[in-house]
């Protein structure tokens, strides 16, 4: 019962998204604005371009949103061997190293993966269950979250403008408001998503450059291995590596390697 629940649920999350999409989407074509003038002109550059847009950010919400994020199958889980010029790269106080095992799906947790209770699975590199996409964002899908971000940025600030030029402003009445009341409604919730969006995107970026994690930052102080260690962050590699492996890196990283590089350095 709880389980058709939550499917439920998360099936309807999925299904807003797309709807409060393609709704102010028709809205604004809908009314008076720049697009629907371009489009009645026969400029069709930038509505067809808004549109692609519009279907890219929606494409990429699935796609994080149904993606593995990154979960631990299974002790000496397959996706997560290296090749033996790998290991023997492997310092020996990496391979001391004592990983802990999930007290809830009785799994041994590679370092940096914790247990979501809502997607019930160990997530690797484990950032944060996020309910706008029903989904943990761990190491698999956490490029492809902050590539959404930016694109839904550009599509909010974009709707934004088209938006604004639809608001012919007079004298206050009701027949205006009338007139122009989903517009301005379409605005509003535009403007809300557009900050709530900058934000997470800024938030995110910063956490990719210091290889970091949501969960991490907010809870060094709870977790062992940030706790234990003398280092303030034993991942960061600097911006420019940090960066460069967090969106170009295909393969899962043994983060124990770099843990135990980042506490000798310390020492």
């Amino acid at each position: 019962m709880r389980l058709r629940a939550a499917w439920s649920s998360a099936c309807l999350v999925r299904v807003a998204h797309p709807a409060l999409s393609w709704g102010i989407t028709l809205g604004l074509f809908l009314h008076s604005t720049d697009l629907r003038r371009q489009a009645e002109r026969g400029d069709l550059l930038r509505p067809l371009l808004f549109l692609s847009l519009v279907l890219c950010s929606v494409l990429l919400y699935f796609a994080v949103s149904l993606m593995d994020p990154g979960y631990v199958e299974q002790d000496g889980d397959p996706k997560e061997t290296v090749s033996e010029e790998e290991k023997a790269m492997i310092s020996q106080q990496a391979s001391t190293i004592r990983l802990r095992r999930c007290g809830y799906c009785l799994l041994k947790q590679p370092m940096r993966a914790r247990h979501c209770q809502a997607c019930r699975h160990c997530v690797r590199r484990y950032d944060h269950h996020c309910p706008w996409i029903e989904n943990c964002v761990g190491e698999r899908n956490h490029s492809v979250f902050i590539v959404y971000l930016a694109i839904q940025l550009v599509v909010l600030l974009w709707a934004l403008l088209v938006a604004w030029s639809g608001l012919h402003f007079e004298q206050p009445s009701w027949a205006w408001l009338h007139r122009n009341l989903l517009l301005l409604l379409s605005f509003l919730v535009v403007a809300v998503f557009a900050v709530v969006v900058l934000l997470l995107l800024a938030c995110h970026l910063y956490l990719a450059s210091c290889n970091t994690t949501t969960w991490e930052f907010m809870s060094s102080h709870r977790i062992s291995y940030l706790r234990e260690c003398e280092a303030e962050n034993p991942f960061d590699q600097g911006v420019f590596l940090n960066l460069w492996r967090f969106f170009c890196a295909s393969r899962l990283v043994t983060w124990e390697n770099l843990y135990a590089e980042g506490e000798g350095s310390a020492m």
